[in-house]
């Protein structure tokens, strides 16, 4: 399985975001200056179909920003485009900005490359009370356990693990940012390999998944 958060993109001149409430130019990293965002998501979505298993899931979460780019690449590519799931936080930044409306959704794309995946359906209904899942999920945007700006959810994570491989199974982060996938494919008995451009980032993911790794053999 494999679960990616790519760059967005939203970094550099002209882009602003929030901070204690106030409008703050946005520099989330170099990471997240990318000269042509369309190229480079094939590049990385080509690698990620060359390496998934006949059997494998790919999820990809993000916004409006990276998402259409993401869509056209996935037809174009020949995947198998299974769901787009509505991740809703209810409790989502407020905007500042009165001219749209305040996000509090993210999309996240999941394929695979043929029709024969693997889908834990019967764990996706013991998670939502013995019905079948939709793909609205309502999860909170908790409070981030790193410095990573865009570090996402474990809870989210253990869903996305749990209905897309089974114990044992290898879990590939292209976009490892501070860990949060690896310490939860950890935490569910999965095998991780991550990638990270930032040598802060790695360094602050590698010692997460291996105090987890150390956490987990004391009991």
């Amino acid at each position: 399985m494999i679960f990616a958060d790519p760059p967005y993109n939203l970094s550099g001149a002209g882009f602003l975001t929030v901070k204690n409430g106030k409008p703050v130019a946005c520099d989330k990293g170099k990471w997240d200056v990318i000269d042509d965002i369309h190229i480079f998501n094939k590049a990385w979505l080509t690698e990620c179909k060359r390496v998934l298993s006949d059997t494998g899931t790919l999820w990809v979460s993000g916004t409006l920003h990276n998402h259409p780019s993401v869509g056209v690449l996935l037809k174009e590519l020949n995947y198998w485009i299974i769901n787009d799931i509505i991740w809703f936080k209810r409790n989502a930044t407020p905007l500042l900005s009165k001219n749209r409306l305040a996000p509090s959704t993210e999309l996240i794309w999941l394929a695979s490359k043929t029709k024969d995946y693997f889908f834990d359906y019967e764990t996706a209904k013991d998670l939502n009370g013995g019905k079948q899942m939709k793909n609205l999920w309502e999860i909170p945007a908790e409070r981030h356990l790193t410095k990573h700006p865009t570090e996402k959810p474990e809870s989210l994570l253990e869903r996305i693990i749990l209905l897309g491989s089974k114990i044992g199974d290898t879990i590939l982060d292209p976009f490892m940012g501070s860990g949060t996938t690896g310490a939860v494919a950890k935490k569910l008995a999965r095998k991780f390999i991550g990638i990270e451009i930032d040598d802060e980032y790695f360094n602050l993911a590698k010692n997460r998944i291996t105090k987890v790794a150390i956490e987990l053999s004391l009991f």
